[in-house]
């Protein structure tokens, strides 16, 4: 027993010498093999080697150095710059309640940032809500009704009440049943003069509308920009496809001697087309009735008076472009300045029906100049996590530039 025993353990320690052997023997004749089929190396040719297989460390560097630039907030260039704030069309938040967070977001976002970026104004460009009086739910059974839809952008918008001047526009989607039809809106039951005691202290005129009612729907306002701008500015909101009558009560209003030397700002729904060229006509049966498009607004508005300097609009998209949401062109008035025209709606970004255009916003900084205007995007959205806030700002030469108020 013992004698088998003692040829076991034999058989045993031969088998792991052996495989030691063989595994020791298979690396020789691979590193044999290589040096045989490979010649030496030329000394830069070995120096390149070498660096090569430096530690990963080594590499850290030039890693890091790749990677893009580590995110950071909003700020002003200077601490005399003052900014507007630009929010684009909202109806695809505002249609349904997923989305409604969002908008939240934005208007949080707004508010905690009053101060660090001496915020002034905020202007929303029209679309509202997606259907003023919807009677079916499209497009499916998540959307809100028209009156709910109301209801919902009241309710987000009690977020800035009594704490920033805001100013809405209304947009073609606001009147009527779907589209603009007629000029019945609930925007007023909701917007009253009275209802930001902020942008309420700034209202200097209001226009009656299409039923003979003072309403914010075309109203202007005035503010002086703080220290050391201190520049008088007027402030235009015009309801969608204006009307000549609202425009002339406008070119009157802007030629007051009172606002001969305001740098006036005018808002409005539908502009400019994509291309950043003004829109000729539409379709709307408002435009039909004799509402004016951008190039009527140009002509009977905008180009007569000398001190309108800036236009700002939305109303443009397409499902999942952004280049035909947004838009900038220039042009000058009757007086020979420049006037700046300016598309900004990103509701499509994500599909008509998506998340609501993934909480964009256009910030406008006033620079200490008194003349450069700094145009930058940003989503509140993307930057209020770490993992998303790469995707905060968007840097295509449409959404991050510079223009001239002289």
């Amino acid at each position: 027993m013992q004698k088998k025993l003692f040829s076991l353990f034999g058989v045993f320690c031969t088998l792991v010498f052996c495989g030691m052997g063989c595994v020791h023997t298979t690396e020789s004749t691979a590193n044999t093999q290589q040096l045989v089929q490979a010649p030496p190396k030329p000394a830069a040719e070995a120096t390149k080697q070498a660096e090569a297989t430096k530690p990963a460390e080594a590499a850290k560097p030039a890693a890091e150095a790749a990677k893009p630039a580590a995110y950071k907030p909003p700020a002003l260039s200077s601490p005399d710059s003052w900014s507007m704030v630009v929010v684009p069309d909202v109806q695809a938040y505002t249609e349904r309640p997923r989305n409604h967070g969002i908008v939240d977001i934005m208007n949080t976002w707004i508010v905690d940032n009053l101060d660090t970026l001496r915020i002034q104004q905020v202007l929303f460009t029209g679309d509202l809500v997606y259907r003023n009086d919807q009677r079916l739910l499209t497009p499916d059974s998540h959307s809100l009704l028209g009156r709910e839809q109301w209801k919902a952008f009241s309710r987000l918008m009690e977020r800035l009440d009594g704490r920033v001047p805001y100013i809405l526009c209304t947009g073609n989607h606001d009147y009527g049943h779907n589209s603009a039809e007629n000029r019945n809106t609930f925007f007023n039951d909701y917007f009253p003069t009275d209802r930001n005691p902020m942008t309420r202290k700034h209202l200097v005129s209001c226009a009656y509308n299409s039923f003979d009612m003072t309403t914010l729907e075309n109203s202007a306002y005035e503010f002086t920009a703080p220290a050391p701008d201190n520049r008088k500015f007027l402030f235009i909101t015009l309801e969608f496809a204006p009307t000549d009558a609202t425009l002339e009560w406008a070119r009157k209003l802007v030629d007051e001697p009172r606002f001969e030397n305001h740098i006036c700002v005018v808002l409005t729904h539908s502009y400019l087309s994509y291309k950043g060229t003004r829109i000729q006509e539409e379709k709307y049966a408002l435009n039909t009735q004799g509402g004016n498009a951008g190039e009527g607004i140009f002509q009977k508005l905008v180009y007569p008076s000398k001190n309108i300097r800036l236009v700002i609009c939305g109303h443009i998209a397409a499902p999942d472009k952004w280049e035909r949401g947004i838009a900038f062109s220039t042009d000058t008035n009757s007086a020979g300045k420049t006037v700046a025209q300016m598309a900004f709606n990103t509701q499509a970004i994500t599909g008509w029906h998506g998340n609501g255009g993934d909480g964009w916003l256009r910030l406008l900084e006033f620079m200490p100049d008194k003349k450069t205007v700094k145009a930058t995007t940003f989503s509140p959205f993307f930057a209020i996590s770490p993992s998303t806030q790469r995707l905060a700002w968007r840097h295509e030469p449409l959404n991050e530039f510079t223009f001239t108020i002289e």
